[in-house]
C-alpha cells in the first residue's frame, strides 16, 4: 500500500511537472529565440564598438578589453530578458544579492590589483609613455619595454627587466627623455683661482664644438656658479640631438677629453683637493719639524 501512495506521487508530480512545461513551452521557445537573437546583436555592437574606440586609442590592449566589456553588457541584458520570460527573475536576484556581498568582500581583498587595472586604463587614455621611451619613473630609469593593463615593464641601461605596478607609474611624477628628441648633459667643472676665467671660457666651448652628435638648435652654455675650497666652479650644458643612452654617453665622453686636452694645450690647470696635515698635538707643527722634536725626546730618554 506504501508502494502504491509512493508511485501516485511520483506521478503526479510528474505529470504537474509535465503540464508545467508544456505551459512554459511558448515561454521556453521565445526565450531561445531571444538569446539567439542577443547572441547576435552583442556581436555586432562589439564590432561597432571595437571601430569607434580605435579612433580614440591606438592601444590594442584597451581597444581589445573596451569592446569585451560592451559585448560582456549586452550579453546580460540578454540574459535578463530571457529569464524574465521564463520567470526566474526573483530568484536569480536573489542569488546576484548573495553574490554581490561576496563581491564586495573580493574587493577588499583584490584592492591593489583593481587600482593597478584602474591605473593602467587612465594610462592607455592619457599616453605619457609609449613603448621605446627613455623614461625614469622613481628610481628605476630604462627604456620601455612593455606597457599592459596591470603594470610596465622598463629595461634598464644595465639590462634588468623591472616590472613597476601601474599605480606607481600614475601616481609619481614620469620623467620621459624622449618627448623632446634630445637630451640635456650638465658636466661640472672647476679651474684654479689663478686662471683667467673669460680664457677659460673661450677655450672650454670652442673644445667642445663640432662634437658629433651634438643638437644644431640648442646653444651650449657655460656659467660660473661658486667660489669652492681650492677652484672656481662652473657648469657646461650640452643638448645632444638623441635621448638613447649610448649617443648620450659618447658625446659626454668625447667632451670631457677634448676639455682636457684643451687645458693642458692653454695651460689651464684643475686643481687638485688640498688637504693641510698637522703633525702636532697643540698645532701649527710640520712635518719636518716634527721629525727634529721626536729626534730630540729619544735623545733625552737616552741620556736619562
Amino acid at each position: 500500500m506504501d508502494i502504491n501512495k509512493a508511485y501516485q506521487l511520483i506521478m503526479q508530480k510528474l505529470i504537474t511537472w509535465l503540464h508545467d512545461f508544456i505551459k512554459l513551452l511558448p515561454n521556453i521557445l521565445l526565450s531561445a529565440l531571444v538569446l539567439v537573437i542577443g547572441f547576435f546583436i552583442a556581436r555586432w555592437v562589439k564590432k561597432i564598438a571595437g571601430k569607434l574606440i580605435e579612433r580614440i586609442s591606438h592601444n590594442t590592449t584597451l581597444n581589445g578589453l573596451f569592446s569585451s566589456v560592451v559585448y560582456i553588457f549586452f550579453i546580460g541584458i540578454t540574459l535578463f530578458i530571457v529569464l524574465k520570460i521564463l520567470h526566474l527573475d526573483t530568484a536569480v536576484t536573489s542569488i546576484l544579492a548573495g553574490a554581490g556581498i561576496v563581491g564586495l568582500a573580493l574587493a577588499f581583498a583584490f584592492q591593489d590589483m583593481a587600482s593597478n587595472f584602474i591605473s593602467g586604463i587612465f594610462i592607455s587614455f592619457r599616453r605619457p609613455l609609449h613603448i621605446g621611451d627613455i623614461v625614469k619613473i622613481k628610481e628605476y630609469m630604462g627604456k620601455v619595454e612593455e606597457i599592459n593593463l596591470r603594470d610596465t615593464v622598463l629595461r634598464t641601461f644595465q639590462g634588468q627587466m623591472v616590472i613597476i605596478p601601474n599605480k606607481d607609474v600614475f601616481q609619481n611624477p614620469i620623467e620621459n627623455y624622449s618627448l623632446l628628441g634630445k637630451r640635456r648633459m650638465d658636466i661640472t667643472i672647476g679651474v684654479s683661482y689663478g686662471d683667467d676665467l673669460e680664457k677659460v671660457k673661450e677655450v672650454t666651448l670652442n673644445a667642445v664644438k663640432g662634437i658629433e652628435g651634438l643638437s644644431d638648435e640648442e646653444e651650449t652654455t657655460l656659467f660660473y656658479r661658486e667660489f669652492s675650497d681650492s677652484s672656481i666652479n662652473f657648469i657646461i650644458r650640452l643638448w645632444i640631438n638623441s635621448p638613447e643612452q649610448p649617443a648620450y654617453l659618447r658625446v659626454g665622453s668625447e667632451a670631457i677629453m677634448r676639455i682636457k686636452k684643451a687645458y693642458d694645450e692653454n695651460a689651464i690647470m684643475i686643481p687638485f683637493p688640498i688637504r693641510t696635515l698637522d703633525f702636532g698635538i697643540k698645532g701649527g707643527v710640520p712635518l719636518k719639524e716634527m721629525a727634529v722634536h721626536i729626534a730630540q725626546e729619544s735623545k733625552n730618554t737616552v741620556a736619562g
